[in-house]
């Protein structure tokens, strides 16, 4: 391993853009906000009278009001929501102990106040240098549930963005989500959903990982999907695991040539933690996405952003001890233009954003991500990966 990793780089497409045109952008970006959560335990509740995509369909609940909620019976079956429908069901959460004031963790109220504070510090930032704004869209991993979403855009950093939320409860066995924040003002929500990601142990047992996210809108009036992605992890070594991976990238693929079948002209993003690097067979092969625009075509239609990065040597984290890009965003091929400036919106920049603050300075961590927790401990820092932020623009013309 090399004594740090190469943190900040990035990706131009097109020179400095004519003084004579004015512009309009917007960031799209993600982070993985490293275990954000609530000091209160809790459960989830399965209420299958709602519909599915009712947030309160999957929500969490604290513990101790699991007394006064109605239930049809002790489920011990396959958790999806399909086989849900009906029923009015508990499931316990592996973590609803650990982010606690008596847990080994003594997580309490000062420090959580500190993370969330410390989150909203970095999603201001992504891409501000370009844009003057907050993001526009942001995409937010390992988060507990909606509620820490909601404490999170109401931070001084954030408020005044006005950020709308979509999120849904997933079965991951952690307990941990995905979820996209928005400005209301800029980008509004047609419609958002879920796409589970089935997948199996070696005994053939189910294992529950995180669902696709979902946000179709319109992005100052062009239509646009996000879809946040946080796969399953290489828990057990890369080569055994990843086969969990490419099915995760067999569903978003899907997904996507779906959008596009469905929606002509729509623009996608998809973004996350995919827990392998652009040259991984998952990205590079099952979902097929290209690392330069040459290699664009209707047969493989999606961009990874992050290729030409990763091949200069730009990390997001450092894994077992060596340096990945897991922190991604693809693209569809009709946000790429060779043109500097065009009318409707396409991709600037591209970048992983690794500020000094949000790097290690000393000791045998030095380069790697300033992360929030060494084991037990609160560090006050902020994740164990680097935020990933593409930046889009179109000439503005004043109406």
């Amino acid at each position: 391993m090399k004594k740090y990793l190469i943190i900040a780089a990035v990706f131009c497409f097109g020179s400095a853009f004519s003084q004579q045109k004015q512009v309009k952008r917007a960031a799209v970006a993600f982070l993985n906000v490293e275990n954000l959560w609530d000091t209160i335990p809790s459960a989830d509740y399965i209420d299958g009278t709602l519909q599915v995509n009712n947030p309160k369909f999957h929500r969490s609940v604290p513990l101790d009001s699991l007394k006064y909620l109605e239930t049809t019976e002790d489920y011990r079956g396959e958790w999806s929501d399909d086989l849900l429908i009906g029923k009015k069901v508990i499931r316990k959460q592996v973590l609803a102990d650990d982010f606690t004031a008596n847990s080994p963790k003594r997580w309490g109220t000062k420090s959580y106040n500190q993370k969330l504070a410390n989150e909203a510090k970095v999603i201001s930032e992504l891409g501000r240098q370009y844009t003057n704004d907050n993001p526009v869209i942001c995409g937010l991993i390992e988060v507990e549930n909606r509620q820490v979403i909601e404490d999170l855009i109401k931070q001084p950093a954030l408020a005044k963005s006005n950020y709308g939320i979509v999120h849904f409860n997933t079965y991951d066995a952690r307990g941990i989500d995905v979820a996209i924040i928005y400005q209301k003002s800029r980008f509004s929500v047609i419609n958002s959903y879920k796409k589970e990601i089935k997948i199996f142990g070696d005994e053939g047992r189910r294992e529950y990982t995180r669902d696709v996210v979902v946000a179709v809108g319109l992005l100052d009036g062009e239509k646009v999907a996000i879809l946040m992605n946080h796969w399953p992890s290489r828990r057990g070594g890369e080569a055994i695991s990843q086969a969990k991976r490419n099915t995760a990238a067999t569903v978003l693929k899907n997904e996507m040539d779906k959008l596009t079948a469905e929606n002509p002209g729509i623009k996608l993003f998809s973004m996350g933690d995919y827990n392998d690097d652009p040259v991984s067979p998952s990205v590079k092969k099952h979902l097929g996405a290209v690392g330069d625009p040459s290699e664009l075509s209707d047969k493989t239609p999606y961009y990874n952003l992050m290729y030409k990065l990763y091949k200069a040597g730009v990390a997001s984290l450092a894994y077992r001890d060596a340096p990945n890009l897991f922190d991604q965003i693809i693209v569809s091929r009709n946000l790429y233009s060779p043109d500097k400036i065009t009318p409707t919106y396409t991709i600037y920049k591209a970048e992983i954003y690794a500020p000094s603050y949000l790097v290690n300075k000393e000791g045998q961590y030095k380069g790697y991500p300033f992360r929030s927790w060494d084991g037990d401990r609160f560090t006050g820092g902020y994740s164990d990966h680097f935020p990933a932020v593409s930046v889009v623009q179109k000439e503005y013309i004043k109406k």
